[in-house]
């Protein structure tokens, strides 16, 4: 079985390896792997920069945007041959914390969980793998490869959950518009959230022509760019922050509406040094009760909604996210990033 594999800390160890099939104790759904997303994180292990290997090997199976066909499943498990499935990346810590207790392992307050792909567990680059039937969520054949956007979506589908919760402190908090900083695979799955919400979506990114402009006014939204002073007069109820740039999270904070809230859902790479006036940001926030806050990773129920949310989307939208599909064969390639990239796909049928 062929499998992406790299060695955790150590730039250019990544290969494409001949292993073993996965053991039965793995999972109990045995699944033939569809496609598999690449993001910024796989790049990032690739360097070198991220991830752990499993206790006691020195090499980890890369992936965890999955998409995935039942080849066999037990009965209990609500899941027959030919279902396509997404897994779910994390796993709750052992001891367990008490939001891994209660099912919610996407706020571990320990940080004793693992990752599919990422932290101690193998993940998904594989052309079989096996997953517990818990963290497995069914995808409807209608959506077919598009089904391998479900982790990324589950991610802003958990954003857009907290935001709507933190929002709702004030009971007459109705929200007419939000604002998406980012027109990556994340930002742009976030404006269609939006718009599915009804809101009045403007998105930011630097990119002035091209795709990603093309799709956010096919949302009906509005693109902005290059310069932050493009929003100059425009105050969102809500801001979904994806570039993880720091000047740009500062920028944001500042610009919402009174009552506004900012998720910041980007990583910064840190090592840059910014002035803040810092009494003035707490006081704009302190009189107009705004809050900023962070989010990352997804439980199952953010799985379940991102897929609603990718059902209801139209296909044709959706299809032109993806912007390479490249067989399993061309792993280096999908690892290097393109200029115009949005998402690119290891398509295992190619």
């Amino acid at each position: 079985m062929r499998a992406i594999t790299v060695e955790p800390g150590s730039a250019g160890s990544v290969r494409l390896d001949d292993l073993d099939e996965v053991a039965v104790g793995e999972g109990a759904v045995l699944a033939e792997v569809v496609a598999l997303g690449i993001c910024g994180t796989d790049r990032e292990m690739a360097e070198g920069l991220y991830g752990w290997a499993p206790p006691g090997r020195g090499r980890l199976v890369l992936g965890h945007e999955s998409l995935a066909r039942v080849i066999e499943a037990p009965a209990e498990s609500g899941l027959s041959a030919g279902d396509l499935i997404a897994g779910i990346v994390r796993r709750p810590d052992p001891e367990p914390c008490p939001n891994c207790a209660a099912g919610e392992w996407d706020m571990c307050r320990n940080g004793l969980y693992t990752e599919r792909g990422i932290k101690q567990r193998d993940g998904y680059a594989a052309e079989r793998v096996r997953i517990e039937p818990e963290y497995a969520v069914r995808v409807p054949q209608a959506l077919g490869l598009l089904g391998v956007l479900v982790e990324p979506a589950s991610v802003l589908a958990k954003a857009w959950e907290q935001i709507e919760r933190i929002g709702g402190r004030a009971r007459a908090w109705a929200p007419r518009s939000v604002l998406v900083t980012g027109a990556g695979p994340v930002g742009l799955l976030a404006a269609l959230m939006g718009r599915q919400r009804g809101l009045d979506v403007h998105v930011y990114d630097r990119v002035d022509s091209g795709i990603k402009p093309e799709l956010v006014r096919a949302l009906g939204g509005v693109y902005h760019t290059p310069d932050l002073a493009a929003l100059d007069g425009f105050a969102p109820d809500i801001v979904i922050e994806c570039t993880g740039a720091s000047p740009v999270v500062l920028d944001v904070i500042n610009r919402t509406a009174a009552n506004g809230v900012v998720c910041l859902s980007g990583v910064s790479s840190g090592g840059r040094h910014i002035h803040i006036d810092l009494g003035m940001l707490n006081r704009t926030m302190v009189l107009e009760n705004d809050l900023v806050f962070g989010t990352v990773n997804a439980n199952r129920r953010h799985y379940e909604t991102a897929v609603q949310a990718l059902a209801a989307a139209d296909p044709a939208w959706l299809r032109r996210l993806i912007t390479r599909r490249l067989p399993l064969d061309g792993w280096r390639e999908a690892l290097a990033p393109h200029p115009n990239d949005i998402k690119t796909v290891l398509d295992f049928s190619l």
